[in-house]
């Protein structure tokens, strides 16, 4: 008898020693195991906000294409986004600038401001530098144009739910453009920044044709408290008629 037991046999050439009691090797089934509960990333959640039916219907189609986003509701007003937005809390807003009730833009505005998550890509056919810049200003991460490729929409959205930015390139060059050109003379949105949220609502209903009486109603505030609105959106826009006001709300994009 040896003492101390039998003597430990000698590992052959080649041959490797048995791993310690719990650990692991690269590729080993309990490393694909720990890697696999981890699961794969939510979809991300979006909001359509557009006011006709079947533009909302082709984007259903083109956003359905992609397993990594889901449609949680549509709408075709402005108001109604703010209020769907708040309620359901998407991960993106994909919405048109020409919007009744409330247009794209003081929407974005709102829900950028309500929702404090939600991120809003403009798609539109308005291309002018105004709609732009009063668009980014209002809170939104991205401005497409509706001639946009399939691919080029399911890129943008999936972005800016990252928290990253998506511009046509026509909308590029014009921001580019207009950055070279900033002077820092008088900001092209600065007349329409003299009017309250408010006042922009109310200025949107006279521009899209409506009397005192159908803004109340819509606004849940008495006629008297709208007409004290048209007057003083009027002194501070120094206009002096309805006639006057549609065209400026329409040189605004508040209307198209």
């Amino acid at each position: 008898m040896i003492e101390g037991g039998l003597p430990a046999r000698k590992r052959r050439q080649g041959e490797r020693a048995a791993p310690e009691h719990g650990s692991l090797h690269p590729g080993s089934s309990r490393s694909r195991t720990t890697a696999a509960v981890q699961g794969p990333a939510p979809p991300v959640r979006v909001l359509l906000a557009d006011p006709q039916t079947v533009v909302r219907q082709g984007l259903r189609r083109i956003l359905a294409t992609d397993q990594a986003i889901e449609i949680v509701g549509e709408t075709g007003d402005g108001r109604s986004a703010v209020e769907m937005a708040e309620r359901l809390q998407p991960d993106v807003v994909v919405m048109d600038v020409a919007l009744p009730e409330l247009n794209g833009i003081d929407a974005t505005r709102w829900i950028v401001q309500r929702t404090k998550r939600t991120k809003v890509l403009i798609l539109t056919t308005v291309t002018d530098d105004m709609a732009v810049r009063r668009g980014l200003k209002a809170g939104a991460s991205g401005y497409l144009l509706k001639a946009a490729e399939d691919l080029d929409l399911l890129k943008a959205v999936k972005a800016i739910a990252r928290g990253a930015s998506s511009f046509s390139p026509v909308v590029s060059q014009m921001l580019l453009r207009g950055y070279l050109g900033n002077k820092g003379g008088r900001s092209v949105e600065d007349d329409l920044a003299l009017l309250t949220d408010r006042e922009r609502e109310v200025l949107q209903h006279i521009a899209e044709g409506k009397v005192n009486k159908e803004i109340a109603a819509e606004l849940s505030i008495s006629a008297n408290t709208v007409e004290t609105h048209r007057k003083r959106i009027m002194e501070k826009l120094d206009l002096h008629n309805t006639a006057a006001l549609v065209r400026f709300a329409m040189r605004k994009r508040i209307v198209t």
